[in-house]
């Protein structure tokens, strides 16, 4: 069947702040030289998206699948470098998760959802990584530091240490041109461009030289005016909240807090409700005059978070709706990762058997099953 994309914000003018960070990603994506393959993914760390990951991620590859081969990687070895526990319930997260990629438009006959772990051959092209990069500059990569301090971890682990080499594997197993990253994933890129590199001088021109892309898209607060949203912080509106839901958290966000009553002039720059109205509300007139009348004293903060509750159930609805449809269709999304993991396995088998051509690695490889003398 086919999932074609429909869900969309409708343009504005002017465009929402994250609307204009896409229209930089694809002036990026059509200067110069055309490219071909993006590889992104997930780590299957939750079950829900939210609004943040929406407009962080979602929406841009929603966009992009449409001119671009795009591979969508579930990354549950990835998730093992800072994980241990809990892993049980890895496999209803992913489930949950490729419902929400297809109730917001990603069409799995155009985009590759695919399960790392079912790619067993990723782990031999990483360890073949692994021989180009020291440990000093594994070691260099900036997150590495930060996910030990913000997980609050003892030390790092051989898992995380070697996390960006893994990356590299899948981004390379797949010959992928671009990455849409955010800034703090740029070293990782960059880390795959320098692998890609050093094979292709060693061995052969096997490996593109791949590019990280990055938008201007700003990040949305969380509903507490944390400059973050999170599950595990508890200020996120997900994708799949009911009406009540979302008019609960709505009605109790971050606003102004020098502003205690509705004749006092708002703050409009920075004010989470505000920054929702311009991601989210299809009524650019209706928010311009709620601006004006927050800046003068002349409307309250209840009626600002109503307006923005309708415009949520907008935009959130029919995700809702196609969500519900999908779920119904039971077996759907294992067919989907089974028929996207084939063809990812595909590719890999596929570029590692290049490697091991380029490498001189060919012996004993003509029959696929060596039997083991007892």
């Amino acid at each position: 069947m086919s999932l074609q994309a429909t869900i969309r914000v409708v343009p504005r003018e002017p465009l929402a702040p994250w609307a204009q960070g896409f229209l930089i990603w694809e002036k990026k994506l059509k200067d110069g030289s055309r490219r071909k393959r993006i590889l992104t993914g997930d780590r299957p760390t939750s079950d829900a998206f939210h609004l943040g990951n929406y407009v962080g991620t979602l929406a841009n590859r929603v966009r992009l699948q449409d001119e671009y081969e795009t591979f969508l990687l579930l990354a549950d070895f990835h998730l093992l470098t800072t994980r241990t526990s809990d892993l049980e319930e890895i496999g209803h997260n992913i489930h949950e998760l490729v419902l929400d990629y297809l109730s917001v438009g990603i069409d799995h006959e155009k985009t590759t959802i695919y399960l790392q772990s079912l790619v067993p051959e990723v782990l031999e092209l990483a360890w073949i990584f692994m021989s180009l990069v020291s440990v000093p500059r594994a070691q260099r990569i900036p997150t590495l530091k930060e996910m030990v301090r913000d997980l609050k971890l003892d030390t790092a682990s051989m898992a995380l240490l070697s996390y960006p080499v893994l990356q590299a594997a899948d981004i390379l197993m797949v010959k992928g041109n671009l990455v849409p990253v955010g800034k703090d994933q740029l070293s990782h890129i960059e880390l795959t461009r320098e692998i890609a590199r050093r094979f292709n001088d060693t061995f052969a021109p096997v490996f593109p030289v791949p590019e990280g892309l990055v938008g201007n898209v700003p990040t949305l607060p969380g509903t507490d005016g944390q400059a973050k949203m999170g599950k595990s912080l508890g200020n996120a509106i997900f994708l799949r909240d009911d009406a009540e839901t979302v008019k609960r958290k709505v009605m109790s966000m971050y606003t102004d807090p020098k502003r205690i009553r509705a004749d006092i002039p708002g703050r409009v720059q920075g004010n989470p409700v505000f920054i929702y109205h311009d991601a989210f509300n299809d009524d650019n007139a209706e928010v311009e005059d709620l601006k004006a009348r927050y800046r003068k004293g002349k409307v309250g903060d209840v009626e600002v978070k109503q307006k923005l509750i309708a415009a949520l159930d907008r935009f959130l609805e029919p995700i809702r709706e196609r969500r519900a449809r999908l779920a119904a269709d039971k077996g759907l999304v294992e067919e989907i990762l089974s028929r996207g993991t084939a063809r990812a396995r595909e590719e890999c088998l596929q570029t590692l058997s290049e490697a091991r051509d380029a490498m001189g690695l060919t012996y004993f490889r003509g029959r696929e099953v060596i039997q083991v003398a007892k």
